[in-house]
């Protein structure tokens, strides 16, 4: 299991929230190129950036994003505000080797099927949920679909990986929920990423042991930031 490091960016600082309310945001010290190189330094093969002012529609945090693929050689995987043509490409040109798509899902599903083609294997779904109500624009509003029926839906069109959230565990320190990854597990036969709820390195353990192989990657962001689980033990022991 690949243990994937998170930088969620908000006006150019790296942070985390809690259950992704923007008012309940916690900061950290060093910015986010000095916070990536040092993820990559502790074996990290993957780096997850997420563009929270994009978000929620508050700015951008593009050049962020550049600065962090020019400091780095791994892959980085991104996500936050992107709902439009425009948008991707920018995270593309930035230098992303991945780009995550949420409210293009529910908003913009032609235009996400062309970009699939285009981009053989680069775009990711991605997946928040409450229980089986899909979230999106920043997780402030909700879609009229169900969980289950978005993750069919994106497996028929073609997608090769899912970021999957339990928006109740995220930032929460709780666990992955293992019960609901299990489930998307057995809808979405391709690849998964669990995001929200690590603490320590026991949960990514339970994750391990107790989701379907397919679930192959784990996302994991306050725990490192707070010191709770270290990066190059979790990885020494996983991969």
């Amino acid at each position: 299991m690949i243990v994937v490091p998170a930088i969620d960016i908000r006006g150019g600082k790296c942070v985390r929230l809690l259950h992704g309310d923007p008012n309940r945001e916690t900061r950290y010290e060093g910015d986010p190129v000095e916070r990536a190189r040092a993820f990559v330094d502790a074996g990290a093969a993957r780096l997850h950036v997420v563009d929270l002012d994009g978000a929620f529609g508050t700015g951008e945090n593009v050049g962020a994003l550049r600065a962090i693929c020019d400091a780095v050689s791994v892959p980085i995987q991104t996500g936050g505000g992107i709902r439009t043509r425009e948008d991707v490409m920018a995270r593309f040109e930035a230098g992303a080797r991945f780009v995550i798509v949420g409210t293009m899902l529910i908003e913009a599903q032609a235009l996400v099927q062309e970009l699939l083609d285009q981009f053989d294997g680069r775009l990711i779904a991605g997946i928040d949920a409450r229980g089986h109500q899909i979230a999106f624009r920043g997780w402030l509003q909700t879609a009229p679909r169900e969980r289950d029926d978005l993750i069919r839906e994106v497996a028929a069109r073609g997608f090769e990986r899912i970021v999957f959230t339990e928006i109740k565990r995220d930032g929460a320190g709780t666990g992955y929920d293992i019960e609901a990854l299990s489930q998307v597990a057995r809808l979405f036969p391709f690849k998964v990423t669990a995001s929200g709820g690590a603490r320590t390195l026991d949960d990514l353990r339970a994750l391990a042991t107790g989701t379907p192989e397919n679930v192959d990657s784990a996302i994991v962001g306050r725990a490192l930031y707070e010191g709770t689980l270290d990066l190059a033990e979790a990885i020494a022991e996983l991969v």
